[in-house]
């Protein structure tokens, strides 16, 4: 043990630096290691992380921002409406991915998460009412749309 610590106590080896830790404080467990405080840090950026968000792949160490967005993020969904980044749930339609709240009817903004929806030539998506007020032949006296009626 090192004298000039002995008024604190030890807590075991960094695995980051493998020197020794001591005091309260001054450390911090993650992953089931010990770290020092100054060497929990994002493998990226060197940002201190202790107490703050962070990821792990490949067996190293992110933050957040560096997670997301260096390419490390094993398969980023973005969003076909927004253009973000997908982190909590995935919608899936026609192939694409969109944030639950981004997936809208073009015309009415109507949320179509569980809801039936049709897409026109364009790949615009409607609910199912509103595609039919658009994309329904007209009349050819007075020009309004000849929607099917309900059996």
């Amino acid at each position: 043990m090192d004298p000039t610590h002995s008024s604190n106590l030890y807590f075991g080896s960094c695995t980051g630096c493998s020197q020794a830790v001591y005091g309260e404080g001054r450390a911090c467990r993650a992953m089931g290691h010990l770290f020092h405080d100054t060497c929990f840090t994002c493998s990226v950026c060197s940002k201190k992380l202790s107490g703050k968000a962070f990821f792990t792949a490949s067996g190293r160490i992110y933050c957040e921002d560096d997670f997301l967005y260096s390419g490390v993020h094993p398969s980023p969904d973005v969003c076909n409406s927004c253009g973000y980044l997908i982190m909590d749930m995935v919608l899936q339609a026609r192939g694409k991915s969109y944030h639950p709240s981004c997936f809208r009817c073009v015309v009415c903004r109507q949320s179509l998460e569980g809801q039936p929806f049709s897409v026109d030539t364009d790949s615009r998506v409607y609910c199912v009412s509103d595609y039919h007020k658009v994309q329904a032949p007209r009349c050819a006296a007075c020009r309004v749309p000849i929607l099917p009626t309900e059996v």
